[in-house]
């Protein structure tokens, strides 16, 4: 059956670490995505959970019924800065270490590099990888990437290609439907390429910033390199969703017992108890 996790940034704010399982299973979820908090991992940061934190999270989430299938760390792996590269090697080296203690075998993450350094982010990205390959096949953790806007690669195609390089298993795909028009719109074919290396969606929605001959957006000064998305509840962009969960079931994934579907809307932490709710709801309706 699928697993629909939450994804507890709205409430980074004004929760603990340890509230975030309550707080899910509140709102009717039985899964917990975790993202970068400033008590567990922050971004592009060293971890800063020690063992014993780490119990008393697991702890709050076996008493609150709610499971934890996978962390979601951000750090520089694919920086050109080799200061910054070798940090976050370090970093997802304590990080794996974690996920095995939370019983949480799966890590979604990003590039993290710089797209007006392609090459040598690439590089940075391989190198990070041989270092990290052995420990997460040995430990018997997922590492799952998306091509962020803002990356080094951001078209979907291009992106699974980086990884399928790597000839390893260990290593899957997430695909964020915010990020659908950065990846080229390309869910019907994309998805069916990456197959079984599909390891995780994430589920909001973005307008199409292509559209109206690509005035949707209009920053300044003109010509500048902004990327613009949103996370927005299911049906208040242009995400194709029904195509989407389509090209899913086609592909078997929503039949794959490891299938895991992230609510992660950002945009509405005012109204986000209802956000998650209707997020809840709209996904089970979809995958039905």
């Amino acid at each position: 059956m699928v697993r629909i996790a939450l994804d507890p940034t709205p409430y980074h704010h004004d929760h603990a670490l340890l509230d975030f399982p309550d707080v899910a299973a509140r709102l009717g979820y039985e899964h917990l995505h975790l993202t970068p908090h400033a008590d567990f991992a922050p971004f592009f940061r060293h971890p800063k959970v020690d063992d014993a934190l780490a119990a008393a999270l697991k702890k709050r989430a076996a008493d609150a019924g709610v499971t934890i299938p996978a962390l979601l760390p951000v750090q520089r792996i694919s920086s050109p800065v080799e200061a910054e590269r070798t940090a976050a090697v370090r970093n997802m080296r304590r990080i794996i270490e974690l996920a095995v203690a939370l019983d949480a075998p799966v890590l979604n993450t990003e590039f993290s590099g710089r797209p007006e350094l392609q090459e040598e982010s690439e590089d940075a990205f391989y190198r990070s990888m041989e270092e990290l390959l052995p420990l997460l096949e040995r430990e018997g953790v997922r590492l799952n990437i998306d091509p962020h806007p803002d990356d080094f690669v951001e078209d979907g195609l291009e992106a699974w290609r980086v990884i399928r390089g790597l000839n390893s298993s260990a290593v899957g795909f997430v695909y964020v439907a915010s990020h659908t028009f950065h990846y080229g719109d390309r869910a019907a074919t994309l998805l069916p390429e990456i197959g079984e290396r599909l390891g995780a969606v994430y589920a909001a929605d973005t307008f199409d910033h292509h559209r109206s001959h690509g005035l949707r957006y209009i920053s300044n000064p003109p010509g500048n390199a902004a990327r613009v998305h949103q996370h927005l509840q299911i049906g208040d962009g242009d995400v194709n969703w029904i195509e989407l969960f389509d090209t899913l079931r086609t592909t078997g994934y929503l039949d794959h017992p490891d299938a895991l579907l992230v609510s992660n809307v950002f945009a509405e932490d005012e109204r986000a108890d209802e956000v998650s709710r209707f997020q809840l709801q709209r996904l089970r309706e979809l995958i039905g």
